[in-house]
């Protein structure tokens, strides 16, 4: 499990280097002096609000081992990974955490856990990996008398692989890596790479709508979706007979985004692909973000295929934020904006691919920086959430937001977006130096990638907070989706109604009874 106050793993930790220091200090003013912060002795917690009896039903389901109401069990599930959540484990004050963790080994016993709660007002918060960054894992009570974390680590099962159909059931608590070695070791990939790769499981990536870096070449997640299980208070839904259908709505959809409140997703049947024979790299320069991102539109309208593809601003290229391993440190290129492409599969059609990409892209206005920048982004392509841990130490305000439009409406978006960043941390106190990239494309349109960063000033809770409201009304106001793959949680409910309309937040309510009469999945989350 990751730490309980910042990301991954401690021993991956990411000391600012001189160039970033020297960053935060001439553009924001920050003399990145350590904030104080409470060790993990003396953290307070709520004492647990689970009755004796309440336990002991528990227990009597999953098992002596399997329920805990320690401390540090029920701190590492306290919520996920994002900066309101690391700035809440900074507070001296008493945290909130769940009552207890649960760690069910089947279905049977999901579905047993589900009814006692039902019956005993308890509150089920579903944990995967813990990576939220929108409040998905808040352990929020409301009218329960108690919450317990619902860990689903133990459902950690291949439980096949049709090498002629190329699909594979995954045990929703696999973790990424562990999916990958599982699949691996018969040959195959799922090839599902979210910045949350190294922590987040099968079930979370399904629960959350998950979309991975190589998007361009395998889809979202919810495209490699061919069939899912998940047990609700109501009972267990098998969705998924064929690969397409047209027996009535898709209810996989119903599921796949649901963030754990209509029920527990315990097994999920994925698209695979053979573990790819070849891979071709190369970067990219474009003079600007506007013609790069021309130049990307060209690439997925006219279908020419890359795995991956992605483009930096000229603030995010200027600052090396790319390739994270060198922020801070002197550009060997001046200005422009950064593009990575990578390409997967045979021989041959990596070949066909990229020469069929690269004339394309130098026909837009691109010039070549070969391999090594491409390279460079893959090797650190999950390392920038440590960076943001050591920039919340040092009194800097960092986090990341992402929305998605159409294409004609990207110039609007961004330029909405970043003034409502700017001005609000303005507001505050602070320069804000915001950055954006282009990472997730469509035929149709693209998702938009924030990084901010700025000076913590008087309360950076509620900062940050501020910021992210103006945010989020810019992307509502400039016809832009409220998330595009970090999914809703508590942080973004407050603009679903603006996202789904009314009757839409009444179908979600509507099917929020039928599948959880008691409302005890995940309450506070998704649905307004």
């Amino acid at each position: 499990m990751m730490q309980w106050n910042a990301w991954g793993d401690p021993a991956a930790a990411k000391p600012l280097s001189p160039g970033i220091r020297s960053l935060l200090h001439q553009a924001l003013g920050i003399d990145t002096d350590t904030v104080a912060a409470p060790t993990l002795e003396q953290v307070k917690l709520r004492p647990s609000a689970l009755s004796p009896a309440d336990r002991d039903g528990l227990t009597a389901l999953v098992g002596t081992e399997h329920v805990t109401v320690d401390d540090h069990a029920r701190l590492l599930r306290a919520g996920g990974k994002s900066t309101l959540d690391l700035l809440r484990r900074k507070d001296f004050g008493i945290q909130d955490a769940p009552d207890a963790v649960l760690a069910p080994g089947s279905e049977d016993e999901i579905a047993a856990v589900l009814g006692f709660c039902a019956d005993h007002s308890i509150a089920v918060v579903p944990f995967g990996g813990g990576t939220s960054v929108v409040g998905g894992l808040d352990p929020t009570r409301g009218d329960f008398k108690a919450v317990v974390s619902l860990d689903l680590r133990r459902l950690d099962a291949l439980h096949s692989l049709d090498e002629v159909s190329w699909e594979a059931e995954l045990g929703a608590g696999l973790t990424g890596p562990e999916a990958e070695r599982l699949l691996g070791e018969r040959g195959f990939s799922l090839g599902h790479f979210p910045q949350s790769f190294l922590f987040a499981t099968i079930g979370g990536f399904a629960a959350t709508r998950s979309s991975g870096q190589d998007s361009a070449g395998y889809g979202r997640f919810n495209d490699m979706v061919r069939g899912l299980r998940a047990v609700t208070p109501a009972g267990v839904l098998d969705l998924g007979r064929a690969p397409e259908s047209a027996a009535g709505p898709d209810l996989r959809q119903l599921l796949i985004g649901s963030e754990g409140t209509l029920g527990i997703i315990t097994r999920v049947r994925v698209r695979v692909h053979p573990v790819p024979e070849a891979t071709r790299y190369e970067a990219w320069s474009f003079p600007d973000f506007a013609t790069g991102a021309d130049a990307l539109r060209a690439v997925v309208q006219t279908g020419t295929g890359p795995t991956v593809i992605r483009l930096s601003d000229e603030a995010e290229t200027g600052v090396n934020l790319a390739t994270v391993e060198s922020i801070g440190e002197e550009q060997t290129a001046s200005g422009g904006c950064l593009a990575i492409t990578v390409f997967e599969g045979t021989d041959a059609h990596v070949a066909s691919r990229h020469a069929e990409t690269r004339d394309l892209l130098l026909a837009k206005g691109a010039t070549s920086l070969g391999e090594e920048p491409a390279r460079a982004w893959e090797h650190g392509r999950f390392n920038a959430p440590y960076l943001r841990d050591s920039l919340l130490s040092a009194g800097a305000l960092c986090e990341t937001l992402e929305t998605a439009t159409n294409w004609s409406n990207v110039p609007a978006v961004k330029s909405a977006v970043t003034e409502a960043l700017t001005g609000s941390l303005a507001d505050s106190g602070t320069p804000a130096l915001v950055l954006c990239h282009i990472s997730h494309v469509y035929p149709t349109g693209a998702s938009l990638y924030f990084t901010v960063v700025a000076a913590q000033r008087g309360n950076p809770i509620e900062q940050w907070r501020a910021a992210k409201a103006a945010a989020s009304d810019a992307m509502v106001r400039t016809g832009a989706t409220i998330t595009h793959h970090h999914a809703v949680g508590a942080d973004h409910r407050p603009w679903m109604r603006d996202e789904v309309g009314d009757l839409g937040v009444a179908v979600l309510r509507a099917v929020k009874s039928a599948l959880d009469p008691a409302g005890i999945l995940n309450p506070g989350k998704l649905i307004p």
